[in-house]
């Protein structure tokens, strides 16, 4: 599929960008651009100027314009990335049409190994995202940092705040495993909360996650998606958001968050949604978004390529016997990174379906646990779907 046609070029020829700076070193796309000059490159920004499922937050097609206004203007960091800007994808005639066409495009993406960094737009667009792994046929997990879960009900229409039960409900079924971090109690009913838990999804409180955000890594390390609503943040430092709070993320947090998310080598796209320039003061939010990309970036080129295998050398394995259980519970660290998974057993007759979710990354706090003979809650929901 030709990808030239979906994008419009961003126009930056009145910036005087320095060498060493990101808007010096990336390569923007221009109308001749054909799918295999894409190769080479890790990286793709593209701009999605759609809000007309926007709940309360119109506004929101003009955020990645304003968002490289900040963007361009930081330095490339140790590494110089293999960045493009796609430029901003047109929108469609009908909003479908903007699914359609975008689930391609990232596709495509995904099949060249570049990593795809949205810039909404509304939430809604993570739908997108998640179809576009449909043509890989892999399972495939899901992070969502927002305040709320966005589930909405059976009957609802596509939204920036009820698209999760229409990547839940999608048929064929790929989803592996939803976790959203950071969700505020007085914003999710207890109907939310119970049919979280029925489906052996990952919920964690704003509270619970500032208390300790190393914890909030091995979820992190967990997906291949993630979906970033900056309404998880602050009013006060992120105020460009019509949804935003008094409660959230400090900018400082989003921006670990997003280095976690780096970091992982199995995540392979991300999005930041709901960026609302027209109620942005002074630019704050863009400016914050601006950086988060950055340690986004910053993260993915310190990735150690850390792949845990029973055989692997470059782990150190710890069985533990448990007396309440029917299974001993395998631990694996990196020896290089200090960091954690789990082996979860599964059916013989599933390894090649559940291959990719056999080892779960996990925290030092869960060996701990187990070696107190208590089940850590991530082992006992993955196991649950496996079997």
């Amino acid at each position: 599929m030709e990808i030239a046609p979906f994008f419009e070029p961003v126009n930056l020829k009145n910036e005087n960008f320095k060498d060493g700076f990101l808007g010096h070193h990336t390569h923007f796309f221009q109308k001749d651009l054909e799918k295999e000059k894409l190769q080479g490159f890790d990286l793709a920004i593209i701009g999605v100027p759609e809000e007309r499922n926007a709940v309360n937050n119109k506004g929101t097609a003009k955020g990645a314009d304003q968002f490289r206004k900040f963007f361009y203007h930081h330095t490339t960091g140790v590494v110089q990335p293999k960045l493009i800007d796609l430029g901003n994808f047109k929108p469609g005639e009908t909003i479908e049409d903007t699914y359609t066409g975008l689930t391609n495009v990232l596709a495509d993406l995904l099949e060249l190994r570049i990593t795809p960094i949205i810039i909404g737009g509304s939430q809604d667009i993570t739908f997108s995202n998640f179809k576009a792994y449909e043509r890989s046929e892999q399972l495939v997990n899901i992070v969502s940092i927002d305040n709320a879960f966005d589930l909405g009900d059976v009957g609802d229409d596509l939204k920036s705040n009820a698209f999760l039960n229409k990547i839940i409900l999608h048929h064929p079924n790929y989803l592996f495993n939803f976790a959203n971090i950071g969700y505020q109690t007085y914003f999710v009913t207890q109907e939310e909360q119970e049919l979280m838990a029925k489906l052996h999804f990952d919920t964690y409180r704003l509270g619970e996650i500032r208390a300790d955000l190393t914890e909030a890594e091995p979820i992190i390390r967990n997906a291949d998606i993630i979906s970033f609503d900056l309404s998880a943040i602050r009013h006060s430092d992120a105020p460009g958001n019509k949804n935003v709070t008094p409660n959230g993320f400090y900018g400082e947090e989003a921006c670990q968050l997003t280095r976690y998310a780096g970091l992982s080598d199995k995540l392979s796209s991300i999005g930041f949604y709901e960026l609302n320039p027209n109620a942005d003061e002074r630019g704050q939010t863009a400016y914050l978004l601006s950086q988060m990309v950055w340690y986004f970036i910053d993260g993915f080129y310190s990735r150690k390529d850390e792949v845990p295998e029973r055989d692997n050398k470059e782990f150190l394995k710890y069985i533990i016997n448990s007396e309440k259980h029917e299974n001993n519970l395998v631990f694996l660290k990196n020896l290089k990174t200090d960091r954690w998974w789990m082996d979860i057993p599964h059916p013989n007759n599933s390894i090649l379906k559940y291959k990719r979710h056999q080892f779960v990354p996990c925290s030092y706090k869960d060996y701990l646990a187990a070696c107190k003979d208590e089940m850590p809650d991530r082992w006992l929901k993955t196991f649950q779907k496996l079997v």
